[in-house]
């Protein structure tokens, strides 16, 4: 792997120029390369990301990817349904649990947003992606050209608090935006960038 270039991209050993933070792990390597920036659909995969995004905050991410399996055995492979039944034992379990990040603030909020996806009166899937971007944007050219909140993800958290979510703030919202490909955050020159990869 070479360092990064202005750019912020880097060459991996398999001759492949990535996003900088993809290519420092073999877990980073194979989620930048299949999953961040893939568009992705259904209530129950976004519910999990929602949730993860929310449990990454003020952690690395490659500490959730490290966990994830033991996060989905925990919450029931994020089923909306099945979280939103967990009840003060489940809190404990969860707390218990060293597999996870166990944080009572995060878990709380886990709980809640499964529960305010059942009340929503569209799927969760549909809400999220309306707040997508509807013109085509440049791709990042270089690191400082990433941002953390936009105008939709604003309007995206507005939405979820208003609607009963929590742990959802702009930067929260972005995160997720990019992880589920409702916006295309690889740099320029990424050889993820125009989805011809076989994924």
């Amino acid at each position: 792997m070479t360092a990064p270039t202005a750019t912020g991209l880097t060459v991996g050993a398999d001759g492949r120029p990535r996003c900088w933070w993809g290519a420092s792990a073999p877990e980073y390597i194979d989620y930048h390369d299949r999953e961040w920036g893939v568009p992705l659909h259904g209530d129950d995969a976004l519910f999990e990301r929602l949730c993860l995004e929310a449990f990454q905050s003020g952690l690395s991410w490659l500490t959730i990817l490290r966990k994830r399996p033991a996060f989905r055995r925990a919450f029931d492979d994020f089923r909306i349904e099945r979280v939103a039944e967990f009840d003060d034992a489940d809190v404990q379990r969860l707390l218990s649990d060293a597999t996870i990040v166990r944080n009572r603030a995060k878990i709380a909020a886990s709980i809640q947003n499964a529960r305010a996806a059942l009340a929503l009166d569209v799927g969760l899937d549909e809400l999220l992606w309306s707040f997508a971007p509807t013109e085509p944007r440049a791709r990042p050219a270089g690191i400082g050209d990433i941002v953390a909140v936009t105008t939709e993800s604003k309007a995206m958290a507005k939405e979820l608090k208003r609607r009963g979510f929590s742990f959802v703030g702009p930067t929260t919202a972005h995160a997720l935006m990019q992880a589920t490909g409702m916006v295309d955050d690889h740099l320029a020159g990424c050889w993820c960038v125009d989805g011809s990869l076989g994924r």
